[in-house]
This record gives C-alpha cells, structure tokens and sequence, in this order.
C-alpha cells in the first residue's frame, strides 16, 4: 500500500529571506490561501518572534486559514517559543517547528556554545513547545556538516521529549543525492525512536541539487518535504515543491506514494507568488516557465500537434495552465465575460470586487484593443496591491519631459499621508532618475536604486510594461512593482511602492521586539 508524502510549504519564511524581498501581511495572507487551496500540508507561516509585522501575520494566518496545519519557526529560545506558541494558538492544526545548530563549525562560529550546552538547549525547548502543543518539528541546522553520532544522540534525544517530526536540513546545500541516501539510512537505522515519527527533508540548493536530494530522500522513507514555489529562498534557494510534486505525480510507478496536493493549483500559486515578490520565472523553468510547455523544433511540433504525450510527460492542465482557448476581451466586454474569465485564471471575486475591478479593466481597455490573460493577471495585481501594501503616499500625477537633447524633468503629486496633496519636481539624466528624485523631494529620503527591472507583459507595442524596482536605504533592501502601459509611471509606482515599504519598516523598527534573543 502506498504511503503518503507530506508537503511543508516554507514559501511564506524560508522564501521572504530571499534578498529583496519583504512581503506585507495581506500578501503573505493572499499567498497562505492561495496554499490552502492548493492543499499542501503544512504551511509555514512565519518566523513569529523575529518582528510584530511576522507574529501578526503568522496569527491571522492561524486564525483564518483552514485546512493545512500551520506552523511557526523557533529558534531553541524560550522567548522564540512561547512568541510561536502565541502567534499559532488559534490554529485549528497548529504546529511549532525549533531549530538548533547541530554542526561544529556552527557552534564554534555562530552559537559559541559547547556540545552538550547546544545538547540541552534543544532537548529544553523541545520540551517547552510540547508543553503547548502535541505536533513539534525538530530540526538539526546544517544537518548534513554534523558529526553523526552527535547528531543521532541528539535526534534521539528530542525523540524522547516528544518531537513528532525530525527533519534533516541541509542548510547550506552540502548534500550530493547518493551521499544523502545513505545518511538518512544511517539515521534510521542507528536513531531509537525514529520509527515513530516522520522524517523530513529541507534542502537547499547551493549546487543546484535541491530538488534531486529531495526526490533521494523520499526514495529511502523521508515523508515530509520542504520547500518554496518557485524555489525562491535564502541564497540560491530551496527545493522548489511545483517540481518535487509533479515529479511524484508523473512518475507514481517509480516512486509509489500518495500526494494530498491539488496539482492544479501550481500554476496559479507560482504566478502570485511571482508577483507578489517581484521575481521573475524564468522561462525555461520547470512546470511552471513560459517555456515549458511551447515546442520550437518543426520535429516537436509535429509530434504534439499528432499528440501531446510524443515530446510531454505531463498534461499542462494537470498543472493548472488556463486552456489555449480564449475569449476576446476589449472594452465592449462586460462584467460576466470578465468575471469568466478570471475565474477561468483561478482568480474569485464577488459581485462587488467585480465592479471595482471593471473600472480598472475598462480603463486599461481604452489604452488596449484586446486584453490577454497576462494583462488581467497585472490587472488582478495591481487591484491587491492596492488593498495589500503599505500606502503613505499615493502617486496622483506624473508628468516627464525628456529627448536626447534636452534635460529630462519630472513633475509628481502625491498625496500624503495626511491626506494633503503635495508636488514637486526635479531633473535627472533620464526621466526615470527625474521621477524618483522628484518622489524623494515630496517624501523627505533618499533611497539608491539597486535593481530596476522593466518586462513586458504581453507582445506588442501597446504591452502593459511591468517594472521591479528594488531600492537601498542604510544596508536594507525594499522590493517595489508597478505596471502601465507606460513604462516611465510604471517606475514612479515601483519607486513609490518599494518607498512605502521603506517607511513602514521604520514605522515597524520603532515597535517593541517580540521574543528574545539567544543567552
């Protein structure tokens, strides 16, 4: 009889460690439902004592969203535990995950503790979070660098007190698939107790190996998985589950085990979760890039065109790609064409966000003659972000002038935070430095611009252009987007959105810490 694989999304923690990315409390809400509905299960919702917009955010999601168990990151503090306790306690299904450092090198450098003080505080903590809920994650950091016998004492150990899920981490990427085989034989066969809860795996993918130690370690018994959509995370990032979940899916009869998840909502998780942080898919990405599932070869083509399954593995569908079949939307299209169609793209509205959202529409389709799935993919963007970011000041009006002989000059008004219209302007050596310096004069800062991305959405010269900016304020990095069919005000709302990030987190930096930290 087949067993079943759990799926630990992390997007939600691991993932905002990617650099640049700093996701508000209403996305990382649209991206935990989005998650419930695909059905993994288990989400980590946050690191909840690492700051109050963290713990607010891993408690509306304990709150609201039902389905998965959701689970909080710990460090093996008792002020980190019992921040995790507080933040998930409303859960229906409530989870704490403790981390400790498990490898020499750690302890030495970063923890600076001995063996046996680094022993007692997991045993300590993982005590501690059993105290307020029965379902406990263990992991050993940098699993994969320990010495062995130290690390099974120490899985053993926490076993004992009441660990219900040990999961090996291969923190930095170390792991090479057949080498990782034949660790986690060793931990189950040389590990009491290990029998008697789930054995996990969180890699990481340093040597771009992440997904491959994942699928080994299911191959010899490991049955939870962790991991990012889109495998975004710290560094080069962790396994990317879209990946590890259809992987499982198309080749049942080599790996034989059962998946909870709804195949069908990877599609449209990787295109929020893209969104929403500003990174790119790139086209050629496994399951869910632009390119995988197009055929460039006259071979290819004539293959699928006679059928799919001669150059595909999998069905697009399976995935959640919307149909090839299009309804034509312009600006004579009414709100049930719409709402069908966003519907069709995974999107569900009420009949009162419909209406908000075909004035937007409407407006775009003056500018547009026919509107793609992609524009109202931006369209649907743009309509969260507005409810979802921090807005201090919103960008009225912009006006540039610019051309290669003359010096381009910007004119913004915003409205403040007071509600008041302020404007002011500014030249620059190109109309998007105008329009930011223009953007500074109002806010009273600065910022340097780090990465400035302009992609177009669509093909054509009337293509809604999509802009990630990502700015630099006193060592801190702050993601924001903006899409137009103008690429210049398309920059002035990424700047202005990656500003009010800014002074948000300042606002943020002033409350008080929650938790402590390490002795």
């Amino acid at each position: 009889m087949a067993s079943q694989v759990k799926f630990l999304d992390t997007t939600l923690r691991d993932g905002e460690q990617s650099a640049g990315i700093g996701m508000t409390v209403e996305e990382k809400m649209q991206i935990a439902r989005q998650l419930a509905r695909m059905k993994v299960d288990i989400i980590e919702a946050g690191f909840a004592a690492s700051s109050p917009g963290d713990f607010e955010a891993v408690s509306r999601i304990a709150n609201e969203v039902e389905g998965p168990i959701i689970c909080s990151l710990s460090r093996a503090v008792a002020g980190d535990v019992d921040a995790a306790w507080n933040a998930i306690k409303g859960a229906k299904k409530p989870r704490i995950h403790v981390f400790l450092s498990s490898s020499e090198i750690h302890q030495m450098h970063q923890l600076r503790k001995d063996r046996e003080d680094v022993m007692n505080m997991a045993v300590d903590m993982v005590s501690r979070a059993k105290g307020y809920c029965d379902d406990v994650e263990f992991s050993p950091m940098d699993a994969t660098r320990t010495n062995r016998d130290y690390l099974y004492r120490m899985l053993e150990e926490v076993i004992k007190v009441g660990a219900t899920t040990i999961n090996i981490a291969d923190t930095v990427g170390y792991a090479i698939p057949s080498d990782f085989q034949t660790m986690l034989n060793d931990i189950q066969q040389n590990v009491r107790g290990i029998e008697n809860v789930t054995l996990s795996v969180h890699c990481h993918n340093d040597l771009g190996l992440a997904v491959s130690n994942s699928l080994a370690a299911i191959e010899v018994g490991a049955r939870q998985v962790e991991g990012c959509i889109n495998g975004i995370g710290e560094r080069a990032g962790n396994a990317s589950l879209e990946e590890i979940i259809m992987a499982l899916d198309t080749r049942k009869d080599f790996f034989g085990v059962d998946l909870n998840v709804d195949t069908t909502q990877i599609y449209p998780s990787s295109r929020l979760v893209s969104r929403i942080t500003g990174m790119n898919v790139q086209a050629n990405k496994a399951i869910v890039g632009e390119n995988a599932f197009r055929h460039a070869s006259g071979i290819h083509q004539d293959g699928v065109l006679k059928d799919r399954s001669t150059y595909e593995v999998m069905k697009p569908e399976r995935v959640g790609l919307p149909p090839d079949v299009q309804l034509v939307l312009g600006k004579l299209s009414g709100r049930a064409g719409l709402q069908a169609r966003l519907e069709t793209l995974g999107f569900s509205l009420d009949r009162e966000e419909v209406t908000g959202v075909y004035q937007r529409f409407l407006e775009l389709a003056d500018k547009k003659p026919e509107i793609t799935d992609r524009d109202l993919e931006i369209l649907m963007d743009e309509e969260n972000r507005s409810t979802s970011e921090p807005v201090t000041y919103a960008l009225e009006t912009v006006h540039f002038t610019s051309g290669d002989k003359d010096i381009p000059t910007a004119t913004v008004r915003l409205i403040g935070p007071d509600g008041e219209t302020r404007t002011d302007a500014s030249t620059g050596n190109g109309p998007v430095d105008a329009v930011c310096r223009a953007i500074d004069r109002v806010v009273g800062t600065t910022a340097r611009i780090e990465d400035f991305q302009v992609q177009a959405v669509t093909e054509g010269r009337d293509s809604v252009g999509s802009v990630t900016m990502r700015i630099e304020n006193s060592g801190r990095i702050f993601t924001g987007r903006g899409a137009n069919t103008d690429i210049i005000v398309a920059s002035a709302q990424a700047y202005l959105s990656a500003m009010n990030r800014m002074l948000a987190a300042d606002e943020e930096a002033a409350l008080p810490a929650v938790g402590t930290t390490p002795d």
